[in-house]
């Protein structure tokens, strides 16, 4: 489980067969107090993939900077280069998204709904105070 904001926006293709296959960077930051008490932020940056009907919604919805949040399963592949080497990269597979941004009126998406009819006051997570329930 991931939250964070987009690095870009979506590189979104489609495969044979017309599967949407999405990637994008997300940064996810922790913040916290060091020994001295001074507040340190971190930044992790992870690879995210989305397939199908994700794909497509986050083609749609998603842009650099969309606050979301991510399920999904960690896959490690490989390969070898053009010079032999043995390249490794780690992935977050989402199999759920959830955008936390707050919808705009008239924004994407037509008359202030979101992908699912919901208006610009919806939180899709937490009360309407804005917090999340985590």
């Amino acid at each position: 489980m991931l939250i964070g904001n987009l690095g870009k926006d979506p590189d979104v293709q489609h495969l044979e067969g017309n599967i949407a296959v999405a990637k994008f960077p997300l940064a996810t930051t922790e913040t916290f107090k060091d020994r001295t008490g001074k507040l340190v932020s971190q930044t992790e940056w992870h690879t995210v993939v989305l397939w199908r009907g994700l794909a497509e919604l986050a083609q749609k919805y998603l842009h650099k900077s969309s606050l979301v949040y991510i399920e999904g399963r960690l896959r490690t592949r490989s390969w070898d280069d053009k010079d032999g080497n043995r390249k490794f990269a780690t992935e977050v597979v989402g199999d759920n998204l959830i955008m936390l941004d707050k919808r705009m009126e008239g924004g994407p998406g037509g008359e202030g709904q979101g992908p699912e009819g919901m208006d610009g006051n919806d939180m899709p997570l937490g009360d309407s105070s804005g917090n999340l329930p985590f």
